[in-house]
């Protein structure tokens, strides 16, 4: 499962929105950006407050908005350097206050520390790669690079999950989010190492 690799498909159910949001509005992408981490942080206190119903709504809002911020920015053909790296930051910002509070509420400080860790080692070895390897060219903004399709559990499902788990901690079954917690640090985790076998495998060489 990987849902980023499903994204032009899926943009045919959030890019109308994000596009009449820049036609009829003077809304700014970084404004949009602000909005989906505050609406995050909610969804996390709302976790910590034992509210699953509450917090998998306001996720799923956050979600939503994280996506309209690029389709603003590239409808006004405003895309900018700064607001890509803003915009993937509050990402980990918001993954950090979720999995943080989901995990010291649901879960073992121990598990918290390992899916917080892997979550971020999962997203940031991109970065690195970028700057070691070399990937740079751009299609519409983003960076073209083959990690985009390598990793089955990323940010999207790990956000679905959490949605999913939410509904079942709420009726109490399926061992709600303690055992959806413990699926999302071991999919993630096997998902990092998928992405770093990818990485040995393809680049294992000497510098030209």
């Amino acid at each position: 499962m990987n849902l980023t690799s499903k994204r032009k498909q899926l943009k045919k159910v959030y890019e109308p929105v994000g596009i009449l949001l820049a036609r009829r509005t003077k809304i700014t992408p970084n404004i949009i950006t602000i909005i989906s981490v505050i609406i995050g942080v909610f969804a996390a206190i709302s976790f910590f407050k034992e509210k699953p119903l509450l917090g998998a709504t306001l996720l799923f809002i956050s979600g939503f908005f994280d996506l309209l911020d690029g389709v603003v920015a590239r409808e006004r053909e405003k895309a900018s350097k700064f607001g890509a790296v803003f915009d993937w930051l509050a990402d980990k910002f918001v993954d950090g206050f979720l999995l943080f509070f989901i995990g010291i509420t649901y879960s073992t400080p121990y598990l918290t520390a390992i899916a917080i860790t892997a979550n971020m080692l999962h997203t940031f070895i991109k970065p690195v790669a970028y700057a070691e390897i070399g990937f740079s060219n751009r299609t519409k903004g983003k960076i073209d690079d083959p990690l985009e399709g390598v990793g089955f559990f990323g940010r999207p499902e790990t956000l679905l999950t959490i949605i999913v788990f939410s509904i079942f901690e709420h009726f109490k079954i399926f061992g709600g989010l303690e055992f959806g917690f413990v699926v999302i640090t071991a999919l993630t985790t096997l998902s990092l190492l998928q992405r770093i076998v990818y990485l040995y495998i393809k680049y294992n060489k000497d510098y030209d």
